[in-house]
Order: structure tokens, then sequence, then C-alpha cells
């Protein structure tokens, strides 16, 4: 180590050089704007790569995910490998996870004071729309009461007539086997 003013500001000035830049990096690194887009990055790359792969793509642009240094890229890594050996080559299997992750990631976000007044508009605008549709079942449902009452009605009375049928069809038939018995025991008796 040198005792001269010059080298000894030098240091200095290259250690502050130092420290600006890793406090640089550690703020560019914990701040959350810079954290939700890296993340958002990550995901289009992976859906991007997903999309690629399952419409039949040649390129692979999954391996960028590697190098991701986080575990939950990792795990968004491995996830979006097994759905697409899954889905390769079926659009409407990517179809379906898109709308599964959009309903995901919306349940995820709370909803807002305007979403939420919204909500409570359209339901009070289409309270008179249930009713009304209410209303239609309930007449429907009356009006058909006595049609299917009288189905039933008929369809009791063909059944009681079809096991009169039976039942007639069955007594002539022992009947007749009772005479062909009878003739039969004649025959034998008068041979």
């Amino acid at each position: 180590m040198t005792d001269s003013p010059d080298a000894i500001r030098a240091e200095i000035e290259r250690t502050r050089r130092e420290l600006s830049q890793d406090a640089d990096a550690l703020v560019d690194k914990v701040t959350p704007s810079k954290i939700a887009h890296r993340q958002t990055h990550k995901i289009k790359g992976a859906f991007g790569s997903l999309r690629d792969r399952v419409m039949g793509a040649a390129d692979d642009a999954a391996s960028s995910l590697h190098d991701a240094g986080s575990s939950v890229a990792d795990g968004v890594s491995h996830a979006t490998h097994r759905a697409a050996g899954k889905a390769e080559g079926n659009p409407l299997a990517v179809g379906l996870m898109a709308f599964g992750a959009g309903l995901l990631i919306s349940s995820l976000i709370p909803a807002s004071a305007k979403e939420k007044q919204l909500a409570d508009d359209v339901k009070e605008q289409a309270q008179p729309l249930m009713d009304e549709a209410k209303h239609v079942a309930q007449q429907v449902g009356s009006d058909l009461k006595e049609p299917v009452q009288d189905a039933a009605a008929a369809v009791k009375e063909r059944a009681s007539e079809a096991a009169s049928h039976v039942q007639s069809d069955a007594q002539d038939a022992a009947g007749h086997v009772t005479d062909r018995a009878q003739q039969a025991r004649d025959n034998v008796g008068g041979a």
C-alpha cells in the first residue's frame, strides 16, 4: 500500500464506483416494478415457447427459461415444458390452458372498487330480467302441468289395457294347453 495522496484518492474513487455499481444493481434487483417487469418477461417467454411448440414451430425458445435464476422461474419453466410436451400440436389444449391461466391470474387480483360498483350496477339492472325469467319458468311449469298429467294418465291407461290383454292371452293359452293335454290323454287312453 502506498502513502501517496494521489494513489489513495484513486483507490477511494475506484471503491466508490464499485460501491455505486453494487448499490445500483441491488436497487434494480429489489425494485418492485423491475421485479414485475422481469417476471412478466419470463412468463411471456414461457408462454411464447409453449405456443411455438404446440403450434409446431421448429425453433425452441424455451432454452432461455433455463437461464432464470429464481426458483419461481424454474418452476414456470418446468411446468411449461411438461405442459408443452402434453399439448404439442394441439391448439385446443393451448386454448384451454390459456383460459385456465387467465382464470387463475384473474382470481389472484382483487377486484377494484370500480369493478365492484360495476358488478352491483349490472346486478341491479339484471334483476328485472331475472324476475321475468323466473315468472316465465313458473308459467311454463304451470302450462305443462296439465299435459304432463294427461300424458301420465294415458300411459297408465295403456299399461292397464296391455296388462288385461296379456292376462286374456295367458288365459286363452292356458285353456288351449289344457284342451291339448285332454286330447292327448284321450288319445293315449283310447289307443
